[in-house]
């Protein structure tokens, strides 16, 4: 991802500057305000801890980046997604359903008191069949009607935010811009909305101009970090894609083989393999 003056939100440094900012959380607040679209200030936030442990048979255990609770006890999970991910929703429901559980096992409500739950994702690239670039989803009848809000999944997708600057108006859009195009923004060319108050402090703890020796040093260490994860990522998916095609290909051979019609030398030139891997799968048979 490229940076010039300002480093990205949406990145693994521009997330934890901004909205997991502990000594200063304006913008969180305002933030997750926006998210839930709630007209209520969110005047509290208490950062909760991010990880939990082994919950599964398989020894599943999970790190949200972020968890906090409010000054009502509503409960936010926050997810921040850069790559494809099409199975995201059920790794959302994964971790609300950890905080459903463990809300009910501390005893500390009833079933008739249970806080709010709002699991939010953040995504850099489409994954729902929806049009909106925000999603809210809670349970609902076959109708349509709410069975349930204590519950609330809600989802942000910035591939999907096209909204030109003449027309954003909410805390919603001003946020979701900035967060898609802070990075890319020419100075000559912010919005006066950057000048508010929250937007404004989150900008200045991006800003790399403002960085301190040890800031900088730290985020040469998340960049560097991030650029091995990816390229670990890539590879193993090429590992991946190349075992299956593989696959397919070995199957393709035992097929041919099977109808004793092709010789080695013909199915190798069709499948697009080796004589020696025909002779071997033909010997395995």
């Amino acid at each position: 991802m490229e940076t010039g003056i300002y480093i990205p939100i949406i990145s693994d440094y521009g997330f934890k500057a901004t909205f997991g900012n502990e000594a200063d959380s304006l913008f969180l607040r305002t933030a997750l305000q926006a998210l839930i679209k709630s007209d209520t200030p969110i005047r509290e936030v208490r950062f909760d801890k991010n990880v939990f442990e082994a919950l599964t048979i398989d020894s599943r255990s999970g790190i949200f980046d972020l968890a906090c609770t409010d000054e009502n006890g509503s409960q936010f999970i926050v997810e921040m997604q850069l790559g494809l991910a099409p199975h995201f929703v059920q790794r959302m429901k994964f971790y609300a359903l950890h905080k459903f559980n463990t809300i009910v096992e501390r005893g500390e409500f009833d079933y008739a008191n249970l806080p709010k739950i709002y699991a939010i994702a953040i995504l850099a690239k489409s994954i729902l069949p929806t049009a909106h670039f925000h999603t809210v989803a809670n349970l609902r009848s076959e109708a349509g009607e709410i069975i349930d809000t204590q519950m609330t999944f809600i989802t942000v997708e910035l591939a999907k935010f096209n909204k030109q600057l003449a027309k954003i108006e909410t805390d919603l859009d001003k946020l979701v811009y900035t967060m898609k195009t802070l990075h890319t923004t020419e100075p000559t060319q912010y919005p006066a909305f950057w000048n508010e108050e929250w937007l404004k402090r989150a900008i200045d703890e991006l800003d790399t101009r403002k960085m301190t020796l040890e800031e900088r040093a730290y985020f040469a260490r998340v960049t560097a970090a991030n650029a091995e994860a990816v390229k670990a990522e890539k590879k193993r998916i090429e590992e991946a894609e190349e075992r299956r095609e593989n696959l397919v290909k070995s199957e393709t051979v035992k097929n041919l083989l099977s109808l004793g019609v092709l010789t080695v030398s013909q199915i190798a030139q069709t499948v697009g393999v080796s004589e020696e891997l025909v002779r071997k799968i033909s010997g395995d048979r």
